[in-house]
């Protein structure tokens, strides 16, 4: 293997690693090595990076080069390093995953076969798809006589995006609207117009992975606010008042993981101290439309003077609709929207056409579409909750009136240790460390309820299994036996 010129310190590695050791302080060398081990397989540790030498780390971790020496063999045995003398270790992927992209929860990489309780993302609504699919196989006739190239959107898809808006309290024009390669590229796309190197970008904590990635990627600064029961505003008004952020980016509708809903008075507030700040807002309701027990508040960009604060609320066809289809929006002033859509000229030159007709299809039919999928998502969710109470009485899920996903407070700090195991009883997990900054959310698990129902009970038995085997149980924290058998 060829060694890239990429390398992290000490320090650096050791805020990546989070909380990994073992409560009872035993079988330190087998902790470092499952942790590494997961954050190379998840994509939180690139491939061919160079890890520090074994004294270096073990002085910032404060253990013995003889645990981290034991640590750095088991890994090259399991060919998650490989290491040249006198020269360092790379990390590098296991033989059975070579030629493959790591398995990161939040990429559709990976073996079918997993019982896949990582990714809150539904298959597709068949029946409806195929029509609309078919429907769009029409209308591609009126547009083969073009060039095909649009960096703003198809017209049928921008005015449906638009109408959708204006049913919901938002009152928008097709110019306001800038058609994605998915929610991702939106949100790639407001960093780029609003951010550079260095920059401060507001975030809650826990948020979605993605967007961290993003934010990093672009060379940008994440900050922390602090996400509990709620969205404090004080303390959001303070930190945009003393970070300074260039950018915040906030998921007010079944906030991605937890589950929470800002409240209408929330919404005004939130986009008055945006404008008084001068901080523009990228509002990501991607799951505004997967409400289960109620309609949420109107789009936040509807409250006060949001075209003033600069506000740009984000949506996607992915999570309502299907991840196959890689389309996503971003609405915006008719001139924000004009600016980003040519950054995104360096990026590349529109969205697929027929995608485009499809979804646009979808999107005039979503009302139907997504009553016909609420009565599965309810009682998938409530039927997860059910069982989840009966395996693992002492979790704690969050109580989400929409959306796709519970956030479980595991009552240990072990939910990256719990991955590691679930992945040898093939079942696939989101632990909680990817979704805050710096390896926060140890105690914390996202599960979503979008496994196919004929697996759910057996995933659930696999995890029950794997939950097991953690030291901590030990302790007395264990599913009811009667229930797991």
């Amino acid at each position: 293997m060829e060694a890239l010129d990429r390398r992290i310190g000490a320090r650096s590695f050791a805020r990546l690693l989070g909380d990994w050791r073992p409560p009872d302080g035993r079988g330190l060398a087998g902790a470092l090595a499952d942790r590494v081990r997961l954050l190379v397989l998840d994509g939180r540790l690139p491939l061919q990076t160079r890890v520090p030498a074994e004294r270096e780390l073990a002085g910032a971790l404060g253990v013995s080069r003889t645990t981290v020496a034991a640590a750095y063999d088991a890994l090259r045995d399991a060919a998650v390093l490989h290491s040249r003398r006198g020269s360092g270790s790379w990390t590098r992927l296991p033989a059975d995953r070579a030629g493959t992209v790591a398995p990161s929860p939040f990429s559709p990489h990976g073996d079918r076969a997993l019982f896949d309780l990582a990714h809150a993302a539904l298959p597709a609504p068949s029946e409806e798809l195929r029509a609309a699919a078919a429907g769009a196989l029409h209308d591609l006739d009126g547009l083969l006589g073009g060039h095909g190239y649009d960096l703003l959107g198809l017209p049928e898809l921008r005015a449906a995006v638009a109408r959708r808006y204006t049913e919901r309290g938002l009152p928008t024009n097709p110019d306001q609207v800038l058609v994605t390669a998915g929610a991702q590229q939106a949100i790639a796309l407001a960093l780029a117009g609003f951010t550079g190197p260095g920059d401060r970008v507001l975030v809650e904590q826990p948020t979605y992975p993605n967007a961290l990635e993003a934010i990093t990627a672009r060379g940008a600064r994440p900050v922390g606010l602090p996400l509990s029961d709620g969205w404090d505003l004080d303390l959001v008004a303070a930190a945009l008042r003393d970070a300074a952020p260039r950018l915040a980016y906030v998921i007010p509708d079944f906030q991605n993981p937890t589950g929470a809903v800002l409240d209408p008075g929330g919404r005004a507030r939130l986009v008055e101290l945006a404008r008084r700040t001068g901080t523009p807002l990228v509002l990501d309701e991607t799951l505004s439309e997967l409400w289960l027990d109620g309609p949420v508040p109107p789009p936040a960009a509807s409250f006060g003077a949001a075209e003033a604060a600069g506000v740009l609320t984000l949506g996607s066809a992915s999570k309502v609709f299907w991840g196959g289809l890689r389309v996503g929006w971003i609405r915006g002033t008719a001139p924000t929207v004009r600016r980003l859509a040519a950054l995104r000229a360096a990026v590349d030159l529109g969205s697929p056409a027929l995608e485009q007709l499809l979804t646009a299809r979808l999107v005039h039919d979503l009302p139907a579409v997504t009553a016909g999928r609420r009565a599965a998502l309810v009682t998938a969710r409530d039927g997860l909750r059910a069982a989840l109470a009966t395996r693992f009485p002492a979790w704690r899920p969050s109580a989400p009136t929409g959306g796709l996903s519970f956030w479980i407070d595991l009552g240990d700090p072990v939910s990256s240790r719990l991955t590691v195991a679930a992945r040898r009883h093939d079942v696939l997990l989101a632990a909680g460390p990817r979704f805050g900054i710096d390896g926060a959310f140890e105690r914390y698990l996202r599960l979503p309820w979008t496994l196919r129902p004929d697996r759910v009970d057996e995933a659930l038995d696999r995890l029950a299994t794997a939950w097991n085997t953690l030291d901590h149980l030990d302790a007395g924290v264990r599913p009811d036996p009667v229930a797991v058998a």
